[in-house]
């Protein structure tokens, strides 16, 4: 008797628009109340079983007020915009059925979605040449997909699948990350703006190898250019000369052509 007296009577659930998990919640409450066969059955016409006009009506008002206690049960756990939603609730069993025809069939898209979510999670990695703000809101957005459809990942699962699957550039980061940091403890944002560091340190030292590239490539093609210049001076190239240097033909003097001869 002690263990029946400290029996604590479940509370009604709120709709909160999981309805697979609120349906057994619900039927469940109500069974414990020995009421369900009234929301799966309806209200029972005992004029045909029963002859006797007192003991039908009897029943008859036992099942309406039981039903109206249902009623209210139900009118508790829908808040007031699904009602008004609600066209015909002269029963229960009209309320149930007109929840499970609105919200059982949005209840298996929803499994649907999900399950295609998990897929695309579970294949996510990180592309070559993708940065890290890029990667990060394509997870995010899977993630938060899924919480819409009522699957709440914890935050230390998404960081560990966002180290795991970065390209090799990042190895000796992720390294670092994880021997520093409680991957355990370490959040979404904290994880973000420790790599962002990183990415930007190598993208200076890229930036900087391109400098020295380009210098270098510069500094070779002026003095190939100087090789060659050179070389035109010396030989067959060259445009220009002294006019001091001409012998003449006729007179063998020097400064002048044999045309210019006086």
């Amino acid at each position: 008797m002690g263990d029946l007296n400290n029996y604590v009577q479940p509370l009604i659930s709120i709709f909160d628009d999981h309805y697979d998990h609120w349906i057994k919640l619900m039927e469940n409450f109500l069974q414990f109340k020995e009421v369900w066969y009234l929301v799966d059955h309806g209200v029972m016409d005992v004029s045909t079983e029963i002859n006797a006009i007192e003991t039908k009506t009897k029943l008859m008002k036992e099942q309406k007020l039981k039903d109206l206690k249902i009623k209210n049960y139900l009118y508790q756990a829908i808040d007031r915009e699904i009602l008004n939603i609600i066209m015909n609730d002269e029963t229960s069993k009209d309320i149930w059925d007109l929840m499970k025809q609105k919200f059982q069939g949005s209840a298996r898209v929803k499994h649907a979605q999900l399950q295609a979510l998990r897929k695309d999670f579970e294949l996510l990695q990180m592309k070559d040449g993708e940065s890290v703000n890029s990667y990060f809101a394509r997870t995010l957005k899977i993630t938060k997909s899924m919480k819409a459809c009522s699957e709440n990942m914890q935050e230390n699962v998404i960081t560990a699948k966002i180290l795991w699957l970065m390209t090799m550039k990042f190895n000796y980061v992720v390294c670092s990350i994880e021997k520093s940091t409680n991957m355990e403890a370490m959040t979404i944002d904290e994880l973000q703006s420790s790599l962002l560091v990183h990415e930007q340190r190598m993208m200076l030292v890229v930036d900087e190898k391109q400098v020295m590239q380009a210098v270098t490539y510069e500094k070779s093609e002026r003095d190939r250019g100087r090789g060659r210049g050179s070389f035109r001076g010396r030989g067959r190239g060259r445009k220009s000369f002294n006019k001091a240097e001409v012998e003449c033909f006729t007179c063998h003097k020097l400064g002048y052509f044999q045309y210019e001869y006086p």
